[in-house]
């Protein structure tokens, strides 16, 4: 397996030569994509993203594999507030997580684009797990959504059909 330009003999030589946790996984796709590098001892911490692994039970199958090779898993999380909420209810369904990476600490107007979620959301550094339907979001506030779209776009809800055969191709699993 090749991670960006890192083969996963790399990745085991560098593991296996310093003392330093290794993290990596946010843009691999499949937990079955996960596994070489577990099973050579080639990474520490595996750090997959909800919208890239294949979603909640890919992540959840995830974690159920990190319990195997005795990995930990620390959530890549970047994304809007309904990403969010996803990757704290699949960190509630696995054993070895560490953390659910945040971004949006500095943008205070983040949770309000989505109705249900806690103000703060934070709080003494963990994030609670919703006990109401879904991921605990209501509804989307289309005005905030609205207030706070990027400049270089024209509107809200357009077509993105431009992307539909958009190819990456600084990796294998894009």
């Amino acid at each position: 397996m090749l991670l960006l330009g890192i083969t996963q003999s790399s990745l085991k030589k560098i593991s296996h030569s310093c003392n330093i946790p290794i993290c990596t996984g946010e843009d691999i796709f499949l937990a079955e994509n996960f596994e070489p590098l577990m099973a050579c001892g080639g990474v520490s911490v595996v750090h997959p993203d909800i919208l890239t692994v294949g979603g909640a039970m890919e992540m959840k199958k995830l974690g159920d594999m990190c319990e195997k090779y005795g990995i930990a898993m620390a959530i890549h999380m970047a994304e809007s507030p309904i990403a969010c909420m996803a990757a704290v209810h699949a960190a509630a369904a696995v054993q070895n997580v560490l953390a659910v990476e945040f971004h949006s600490s500095d943008t205070p107007w983040w949770n309000d684009i989505a109705i249900g979620i806690d103000k703060p959301l934070i709080k003494n550094g963990f994030i609670d797990v919703p006990n109401t339907p879904g991921l605990g979001i209501s509804e989307l506030n289309e005005e905030a959504i609205a207030e706070h779209i990027h400049k270089k776009y024209n509107g809200v809800w357009e077509s993105t059909e431009q992307w539909d055969n958009e190819w990456a191709n600084d990796r294998i699993w894009s």
